[in-house]
């Protein structure tokens, strides 16, 4: 069974989709627009991504640039298009896109994609992620450094994952807020506020530290 993100404004052929891929036994969310999808993409864990590339307000190119650049998300993305160019499909790729299927397409056709795609994203994505003696399990979000066992909210947990997924590289500010509240922070101070219980119950209790401050850029974590 997948849990898969479907991004379409196209209302009949999201709910087409919805339909045929809920009866085939698959979990799905769907999303009207760009902005609603990349929220959706960004706050939760899917198997794989269908996404309209012409959506108004922000497209599908723009849409998967963000989800792979600014939140760091590498779920497997397959875009939908009319547009049968080698111009187009060489834009999708360079935005991040996995593979593409041409409007109009057999549904069959479409979850044999979905199938292929997801294999390739768990391939990718490491179920525990690792730095130094930290390590997180990403599918019974259990922390630990050591032996011991830490205790995180749900938003620690969140920028920890970014932070694992990214390590040794920095992740920015704006990498943050896009994976946490899709752009708009509550506060200017809630990323600061954040950090800081992370690294109480991450660094504070240890003899190294293992998260970084990068100064008007963001935070990284590396092994000590």
């Amino acid at each position: 069974m997948l849990d898969i993100l479907i991004i379409e404004d196209d209302s009949d052929l999201s709910a087409n989709l919805y339909d045929y891929l809920e009866a085939k036994g698959h979990r799905a969310d769907a999303a009207g627009d760009g902005v609603t999808g990349l929220h959706l993409a960004v706050s939760n864990d899917y198997d794989v991504i269908v996404m309209d590339i012409n959506m108004p307000g922000m497209d599908g190119l723009t849409v998967c640039r963000k989800l792979r650049q600014e939140a760091g998300k590498q779920t497997p993305v397959l875009m939908l298009t009319a547009r049968d160019t080698l111009n187009d499909k060489l834009a999708g790729f360079e935005h991040g896109a996995d593979d593409y299927l041409i409007k109009p397409f057999a549904l069959q056709e479409l979850l044999a994609r979905l199938l292929a795609l997801s294999k390739r994203g768990h391939v990718k994505e490491s179920t525990v992620l690792q730095v130094s003696d930290l390590s997180f399990n990403s599918k019974t979000f259990e922390v630990k450094r050591g032996e011991q066992v830490l205790s995180l909210t749900p938003t620690g947990l969140k920028i920890l994952e970014l932070l694992l997924r990214n390590s040794p590289n920095v992740v920015t500010r704006q990498q943050i807020e896009n994976a946490l509240w899709a752009g708009t922070p509550p506060d200017s101070d809630s990323i600061r506020a954040h950090m800081h219980t992370l690294r109480s119950v991450v660094d504070k209790p240890f003899n190294s530290a293992l998260i970084q401050t990068v100064h008007g850029i963001g935070f990284k974590l590396v092994a000590a």
